[in-house]
């Protein structure tokens, strides 16, 4: 695990302690906000937790719409931290409920935001750690490849599992990163119930926008 200084901690601390709003939720490309700002997407399966990952990240209850209907983020989301930066909800994947027609534009749309957006610095792909990645994870991280977007992989819910089961899902997991070369080295582990691993997907965000 990458280890970050007090210095940069205290950054991080600052950048996510600011003022936040949402700024649009985008269906089309057309509709994205100008390319003023560095961003940071969060792609994930529905349900995995990416909303209430942007909640926690930012101190706020509800600047994420979190929904216990998976399925329901069907645009990117943006918000910004003043002039700062942008954190980038992308509609979740893999809940068999949708058409395959809405799969497709929402894949599509994805796509077309990933290998379009020069600002982008980075995606963080989270993973429900009380399982290996999935094929549809694993198609992600192939669209990822393709649109030579590098990202890293988070761990979400990892109170839920035990030592022994997150031990393999994180093998599993570290297995499969190694067959794709966008992916960047280093698992985080984060839990929305304790509060692990916040601070550090923290300063590694804030890293990011100091590039």
């Amino acid at each position: 695990m990458t280890t970050y200084s007090g210095e940069e901690l205290q950054w991080a601390r600052r950048l996510f302690a600011g003022e936040w709003q949402f700024v649009r939720g985008c269906a089309s490309i057309d509709d994205l906000p100008p390319q003023r700002l560095p961003e940071v997407a969060f792609a994930g399966r529905s349900n995995v937790g990416k909303s209430t990952l942007i909640n926690l990240l930012t101190g706020r209850k509800s600047l994420a719409r979190v929904s216990k209907t998976p399925g329901r983020t069907r645009e990117l989301n943006f918000f910004r931290a003043a002039a700062e930066l942008m954190l980038v909800d992308l509609p979740g994947y893999g809940y068999a409920r949708v058409s395959k027609e809405e799969t497709a534009r929402w894949t599509e749309l994805i796509f077309a935001y990933l290998r379009g957006r020069p600002n982008l610095r980075r995606a963080f792909l989270l993973i429900d750690s009380r399982r290996a990645p999935l094929e549809s994870d694993i198609a992600v991280m192939g669209l990822l490849d393709r649109a030579a977007v590098s990202f890293q992989a988070v761990m979400t819910k990892c109170d839920k599992p035990s030592k022994a089961e997150l031990a393999r899902a994180f093998a599993d997991t570290e297995a499969e990163l190694r067959k794709h070369p966008a992916a960047l080295p280093g698992l985080i582990c984060v839990s929305a119930v304790s509060g692990e691993g916040i601070d550090h997907l923290r300063a590694a965000i804030a890293a990011i926008s100091l590039r």
